[in-house]
């Protein structure tokens, strides 16, 4: 147990002046100008490309990231950094291919876009779907481990914990919605990849005598195993990253539902100026994803060499944050305690954008703009509420609280993807196929689960997935009474992109390819 000095504490205190200050006046309106539905949940379609990437970083990098990545990290080593490497390969296929069909047809939501192509039942089947998880497994896991790194750092309560960063994240972001969101996640990426640096800069220095290259060479010589890539069978963690299934399997079709389909996540590309600005966009957070396991990963194997046998795993990046000197302990305090806090701004945007413009206003049209801001906001405090009380029972015994969340998840995800991609590219499926797909991805999930306990979870992803492809086109090919919705959705979308986006293409693929033939 550590704790903050009184420079420390000065330093976070002034950050969070600063956040708040910033998102009050970033969200203030033009004179004569009155805040309505698309300034609140898509930023009046106004964000430049630079907050777009900074957005989807901040959203993406959270608590679950920070110190449950660094926890796997710590317990299984470089490998888990596949997550984050392989997402920049999959934003790059998300700005060519799916980007195109949703900004084409200007919507609010990825339940809306489903309404298009098959009805109402699955918008909401989607959005009440969407809407549980968002709850009770993103924004509970989000404040559980921002509020256990609190306890560690600073010894305070781990509910005292969970109420501040729940009113902190409401206070910057319930006034100014999305806008405010995106526009202060700038100055909170640009923190966390600071303060994320510096300590895995300081604590590579403590193992090598102040030199980072030092530190780095202890490490490869004290802990060669948690550097291997690809897992072998007989790994105590290859149940969770089962060797080349992590490259050539279900992470896949985990990382395209994150990144592609995800409403916390694919909001901010919604409410950019046009297609080339939100294509740049997801561009800058490609790259900026490649950065990301040196600010999470590596540090939780620093923690294995400086401090092994530490229960749970999770505890990791905390530990190492109570180790920085005063005055930087501070700074790295209140780069962790962006991450989090972005991360719960958006994601309570987000349900509150799927709860109004997906439920709320299909039961209750026309009210007006004012009265849908109003509900909204409501919505968020109630989700955040509702995830506060949640949190403890639902993840006060897990030792990864990462890995928690890729299962759950991965119960869903295969289906979801079988839904889109069959929606926007196949034009036979009907409403009946997509939600035998999105029924079908649980039950089968469920069943493997049992049924063959043996088997990854990633693997068990991938086989649902083609799973559920099968059964969505056999199941719209026997619907011969239904009309396909939707038929023309790729009327008029161009796929093309610009020179500049196919040489970053290149790029990252070239990058990507040399760290895992490095580290394989």
């Amino acid at each position: 147990m550590s704790s903050l000095s009184s420079l420390d504490i000065s330093l976070f205190a002034a950050y969070v002046v600063m956040l708040v200050a910033v998102a009050f006046w970033v969200s203030r309106e033009k004179a004569g100008h009155e805040k309505n539905t698309q300034d609140y949940f898509l930023a009046g379609n106004s964000l430049p490309w630079w907050a777009i990437g900074a957005s989807l970083i901040a959203a993406n990098i959270s608590a679950e990231q920070i110190i449950g990545m660094s926890g796997s990290g710590y317990a299984i080593g470089l490998a888990i950094a596949s997550y984050e490497w392989m997402a920049a390969i999959t934003l790059i296929i998300v700005g060519k291919y799916f980007l195109p069909i949703f900004l084409k047809h200007r919507i609010y939501t990825m339940p809306q876009f489903l309404e298009q192509r098959f009805g109402h039942d699955v918008r909401l089947t989607l959005a009440i779907f969407w809407l549980g998880v968002y709850v009770f497994v993103n924004l509970t896991s989000i404040l559980w481990l921002g509020a256990l790194a609190i306890n560690t750092i600073t010894g305070v309560d781990m509910t005292v914990g969970l109420v501040f960063l729940a009113l902190l994240s409401l206070t910057y972001s319930l006034y100014g919605g999305l806008k405010a969101v995106a526009y202060t996640d700038i100055i909170q990426v640009v923190v966390l990849v600071a303060g994320g640096l510096l300590l895995t800069y300081i604590t590579l220095g403590m193992l090598g005598d102040g030199g980072i290259i030092n530190g780095f060479t202890t490490l490869l010589d004290k802990a060669p195993e948690k550097f291997d890539m690809i897992l072998a069978p007989e790994h105590e963690h290859y149940m969770s990253l089962p060797g080349l299934s992590v490259l050539i399997g279900g992470m896949w079709i985990m990382n395209l539902s994150y990144w592609g389909f995800n409403q916390y996540i694919i909001q901010r590309t919604l409410a950019a100026k046009d297609l080339k600005e939100a294509q740049k966009g997801i561009v800058f957070a490609a790259f900026l994803k490649l950065l990301m396991p040196i600010i999470v990963v590596l540090p939780g194997i620093v923690a294995f060499v400086l401090q092994p046998g530490l229960e749970p795993a999770d505890k990791a990046y905390p530990m190492l944050l109570g180790m920085m000197p005063e005055g930087i302990k501070g700074f790295v305090f209140a780069a962790l305690v962006a991450a989090i806090v972005s991360s719960l701004g958006s994601m309570a945007n987000s349900i509150s954008t799927i709860f109004t413009m997906d439920i709320y206003t299909h039961y209750r049209p026309n009210l007006g703009d004012k009265h849908y801001l109003r509900i909204g906001r409501i919505v968020s405090v109630a989700a955040m509420l509702l995830a506060v009380i949640c949190a403890k029972p639902l993840l006060g015994q897990l030792d990864q609280a990462f890995q928690y969340i890729q299962e759950f998840t991965g119960f869903f995800t295969p289906g979801i993807v079988v839904l889109f991609l069959l929606g926007m590219f196949w034009k036979p499926t009907t409403s009946k196929g997509a939600m035998a797909a999105a029924l079908g991805s649980f039950a089968l999930s469920l069943a493997l689960k049992f049924m063959a306990p043996e088997l990854p979870f990633i693997d068990r992803v991938g086989v649902v997935f083609i799973s559920c492809l099968v059964l969505a086109m056999l199941v719209s090919k026997l619907d011969r009474n239904a009309q396909a919705r939707g038929q023309n959705l790729l009327d008029g979308v161009q796929f093309a992109t610009s020179g500049s986006y196919n040489v970053a293409t290149l790029a990252v693929t070239a990058i990507l390819a040399a760290l895992y033939i490095t580290w394989w």
